[in-house]
């Protein structure tokens, strides 16, 4: 295959791997892992040099072969010294430049020609969502506005970068069936003199999309290096239009004097696995977190998916496998969604970094630890997730692996407690009938031949069965924190504010996150599909983005105490694991700072007057309609804002007892005990019950009915 450049215009930039050209004497380059991995070469400098030594002896000894790489093509040479045998290079594999994650700006994006702004050439990225209606400003992709082969999409890389391939979508609509059937693909350095990818002596024609969703990922014969690159369509499906959705693979080349990679650049001094974990190695890298940190780690399964894969779940806690009196239970779940997996990742990398900081005495860390019961779930949906991690990062499209193996979204798939409140309000059977909290699971939905996934009932056991304060859901795909309700209470509306009894705390919540995120509250950072969030400091009431009956936050917040929130943590739902780093860096924080609002509000324990723990005591706050229960030991944790609340504690045979209970601003609950006194009623019962007598109020016609006993010597 012939050089895909003219040597008068183009001259290859070797990288801090490679050869320069023409060497007499070529030294072997790094491996494809360590290129995939740290494309900028920021490994340590000794690993490197005794993997590059390690290389140059296989390859020198011959031993070294050609294998395959991570998504099962064949790992080629593309050395121009190959022929002679002094060597074998492997094509170096290049990350995805950050279309998608939008760490390509939108003035690095140009286009020939635009059908209308919503169409722009902002709008080619890979994945990129439409609107609902499509409307002028969000579109789903980069419509041209001339229908001939002179269209071009273009990509200002603001430095000399190694393009290595290109992945290309069709527009993302509703109503509208537009994709690019085959393209050819030009560099330039300058962005007025463009040399075309040939094969051979031919300019090179790349085979397009079939429709317009799945990712096609071409690769180019001969990695380039340019500044600029340029798709030209020049087929496209015969009933629909020059549109497409880009992401390009390239290596940016060293330059510390450019000043838009130091602007750019995110770097972390934490020493985790930083890369994408089969179910195998998640299960693994728990083992050796558990291996690491074993007096304050637990790993368990809740139960089951439907392909049998354990839902594994670890424990972080100073005395983990117990519930500790007094102390709140706090979780994390992932990957509900199976091709979400940037939430999956962060829960991985969480828990090492939680064991290292405990070992190594960090004090918020070991605050944390000792003070609270952490579960973290990083794959609720392993059976999605491993259909997604088959394909690889950037080839899944925005929906293969999101819903269970039989078909289920199991975010969406609990029951709908919201209706059956509703009803009872409106028609004044509340709280008689049904309270304001614990509302009961319909009968139906408890049948075995429900539509209900295997994976939401080992959930919803899960749920049940641990006392949960607080919880998050990590979600992928836009950059926001939602929170309850999810679902529209007027029938008929998609979307509609529709606040909780809490709203109050869960925007607090919710804010404590958004906040401590690197990037969901800058007003200045670009949408990530619709949606701008940054306006709405980065949280958003569920139903009033979407309505979404059955999720898993509603039915927490109706069916237990727990308080449930979703983080949608990303833009890209399965980022590069070049770009782990960075995203750790980004939810690092608010991932701490959300576990620590657990012990916001009050707390305490509701005990009879012998000094026992009553379980299922009834938490009420004045002026918010929605009650607690205390655990099996009588302890209980109600989320609050600083305040002064007027708080009952009642039970079934007990008085209720009321005390007003300050929440200040510092971290910490504020503690308030209750002991209530059994009732007249409820004493005499147990009286009257213990020595066999009748109780008093048994119905009377049931006492006419008792036999008679005759008085001795009558």
């Amino acid at each position: 295959m012939q050089e895909l450049l003219s040597r008068e215009l183009y001259y290859r930039v070797p990288g801090p791997e490679e050869p320069a050209p023409f060497s007499e004497a070529p030294e072997p380059r790094a491996s494809l892992k360590t290129a995939k991995k740290d494309p900028g070469g920021q490994r340590e400098k000794a690993r490197q040099t005794e993997k590059v030594a390690s290389d140059a002896k296989a390859v020198k000894s011959g031993s070294k072969k050609v294998d395959k790489n991570k998504k099962g093509g064949l790992k080629t040479p593309n050395s121009s010294s190959e022929g002679e045998g002094q060597y074998k290079s492997e094509r170096e594999e290049c990350p995805p430049m950050g279309l998608e994650t939008l760490k390509i700006d939108d003035f690095q994006l140009h286009a020939s020609t635009m059908r209308r702004y919503g169409l722009g050439a902002h709008r080619g990225r890979l994945n990129i969502q439409a609107g609902l209606y499509e409307d002028e400003f969000y579109d789903g992709g980069w419509c041209a506005g001339r229908m001939d082969p002179l269209q071009w999409f273009e990509v200002d890389a603001r430095r000399l970068t190694k393009f290595t391939g290109v992945i290309t979508q069709g527009r993302s609509s509703l109503w509208s069936s537009d994709w690019v059937t085959s393209y050819k693909v030009l560099v330039s350095n300058d962005s007025h003199t463009w040399v075309t990818i040939k094969n051979g002596t031919e300019d090179m024609i790349f085979i397009g999309n079939k429709e317009k969703e799945i990712p096609v990922l071409n690769e180019l014969p001969v990695p380039v290096v340019a500044r600029y690159i340029r798709v030209n369509p020049r087929s496209w499906f015969n009933s629909g239009s020059i549109c497409m959705r880009v992401e390009i693979l390239g290596c940016p080349m060293p330059d510390p004097n450019n000043y838009y990679h130091r602007r750019n650049e995110i770097t972390t001094t934490d020493n985790l696995d930083f890369k994408h974990h089969s179910y195998k190695e998640m299960r693994q890298l728990m083992k050796i977190v558990n291996e690491m940190c074993p007096n304050i780690t637990r790993i368990y399964n809740i139960g089951k998916s439907h392909n049998g894969l354990k839902l594994y779940a670890i424990e972080i806690s100073d005395n983990p496998g117990e519930h500790e009196l007094g102390e709140p239970e706090f979780r994390y779940t992932a990957g509900s969604h199976g091709n979400e997996v940037l939430g999956r990742e962060l829960l991985l990398l969480l828990m090492q970094f939680m064991c290292q900081e405990y070992l190594s005495g960090n004090p918020r860390i070991r605050h944390l630890v000792e003070e609270t019961r952490i579960h973290l779930l990083p794959s609720v949906n392993p059976d999605g997730y491993e259909k997604a991690f088959e394909v690889g990062s950037e080839l899944g499209g925005w929906s293969l692996g999101r819903w269970s193996q039989d078909g289920l979204d199991i975010h969406h798939n609990f029951p709908d407690l919201n209706s059956i409140l509703w009803e009872a309000e409106a028609k004044n059977r509340a709280p008689k009938n049904v309270q304001n909290h614990y509302v009961p699971i319909p009968e139906w939905y408890q049948m075995k031949n429900a539509t209900v996934a295997m994976e939401t009932r080992a959930l919803i056991a899960w749920m049940e069965k641990i006392p949960f304060v607080l919880g998050g859901n990590l979600q992928g795909g836009e950059l926001v924190v939602t929170f309850p309700f999810d679902m529209t209470r007027p029938q008929g509306k998609t979307r509609e504010q529709t606040p909780t009894p809490d709203d109050h705390v869960f925007r607090w919540l919710a804010f404590s996150y958004a906040s401590t995120h690197r990037l969901m509250t800058d007003a200045s950072r670009r949408v990530c599909h619709t949606e701008d969030f940054a306006k709405e400091d980065g949280t958003i009431n569920g139903a009033s983005w979407h309505t979404a009956p059955g999720s898993m936050n509603d039915f927490s917040y109706l069916h237990t105490n727990c308080f449930e929130l979703s983080m949608y943590v990303g833009c890209d739902k399965f980022p590069h694991e070049s770009e782990l780093p960075e995203e750790w860096e980004n939810n690092r924080e608010s991932l701490l700072v959300f576990m620590e609002q657990v012990h916001r509000g009050i707390k305490g324990m509701v005990r009879d007057t012998q000094g026992r723990g009553i379980a299922n005591a009834i938490i009420s706050v004045e002026g918010i309609n929605h009650d607690i229960r205390t655990a099996s030991d009588g302890d209980y944790w109600r989320l609050l804002n600083p305040g002064e609340y007027k708080v009952t504690a009642k039970a079934d045979g007990y008085t209720p007892t009321s005390k007003v209970c300050e929440v200040g601003y510092e971290m910490g609950a504020t503690r308030c005990d209750f002991v209530i006194t059994r009732t007249n009623l409820s004493r005499i019962k147990e009286i009257m019950e213990k020595f066999g007598k009748q109780p008093i109020n048994l119905p009377a016609r049931q006492l006419q009915h008792r036999p008679r006993q005759r008085r001795l010597g009558t």
